[in-house]
């Protein structure tokens, strides 16, 4: 992967992530539910792995919190 590339790619990347955490903040206080997320990133071509590992992520760095299925975002 040239230098182009992998920074054309982690641009992608961080847009993905925006629009998750943005679609999590649209749940509110009922949450997002995680297979509704899933789905629509399925539709993309997201495998279960790739959408696990990027939730993962974003929970990991305080973006976004899990309970049970359902996704809530972080208020500061």
């Amino acid at each position: 992967m040239t230098s182009t590339s992998k920074a054309e790619a982690t641009k992608a990347l961080l847009a993905i992530c925006e629009a998750v955490v943005d679609v999590v903040k649209a749940g509110g206080p009922l949450g997002t539910p995680s297979g509704n997320l899933y789905a629509v990133l399925m539709t993309h071509g997201a495998t279960l792995e790739q959408y696990e590992t990027l939730m993962g992520a974003l929970v990991a760095a305080g973006r976004i919190t899990k309970r049970g299925q359902l996704y809530f975002a972080v208020t500061k």
